[in-house]
């Protein structure tokens, strides 16, 4: 990844690759398009190259386009047959996915695409269940343009306080973000077992 970065990032071609990732990412969760996206933002404030606008606009597209792609797959096929989906983390991941667009389908579509597995989960989720398209549309644009800003702001401030040393400024961008991603991931799936055990209880 710290080669990638170095050699890409004065270069044009840095855009339509951090597109490709980002794309990528949004139907297949083993590419790290945020890692991709805070490295290159925390490589541009100390160095300043490439654009963090241009980066934040092709980080977003590219999202937003996988996760558009996620929706299709989803809706073609049952997403628990689907060969990336088979593990036992990723079929928990579309329990979850299903409870929470049955209930707060808006809020998790946006906060899923913080979390790795689980945007993968939900989005391939709601194309199975029909959620309404344009509606995903809307809700995925918002939660790709927040996404990419949340993950440069992360490279970013990794520049400022490590405005000297580049590399590991990088490092420590790629690792916070992976971190935070983590923690949201305990929290969704936290807040989503207690309304399960809330329901359960009431149905008591």
């Amino acid at each position: 990844m710290e080669s990638w970065i170095l050699a890409l990032s004065a270069s044009p071609w840095v855009y339509p690759a951090l597109t490709g990732f980002a794309i990528i990412d949004g139907f297949f969760p083993p590419i790290p398009s945020e890692s991709a996206l805070i490295a290159l933002a925390a490589q541009a404030k100390t160095s300043g190259a490439p654009n963090l606008f241009l980066l934040i606009l092709f980080g977003a597209v590219g999202a937003w386009c996988g996760d558009q792609i996620a929706y299709q797959i989803g809706s073609m096929a049952n997403p628990r047959t689907l060969r990336i989906m088979r593990g036992e983390r990723a079929q928990k991941a579309l329990d979850w996915a299903e409870h929470a667009l049955e209930h707060r389908g808006p809020a998790f579509i946006i906060a899923a695409r913080y979390v790795p597995i689980g945007r993968v989960a939900v989005n391939v989720t709601a194309g199975g269940v029909h959620y309404p398209r344009r509606l995903f549309m809307l809700l995925a644009a918002i939660a790709a343009a927040t996404w990419a800003i949340y993950s440069a702001v992360i490279g970013i401030a990794a520049g400022i306080v490590l405005h000297d040393k580049p590399m590991l400024a990088i490092v420590v961008g790629v690792v916070g973000g992976l971190l935070i991603g983590t923690l949201m991931e305990k929290v969704m799936s936290a807040r989503s077992r207690r309304k399960v055990a809330a329901m359960i209880a009431s149905e008591d």
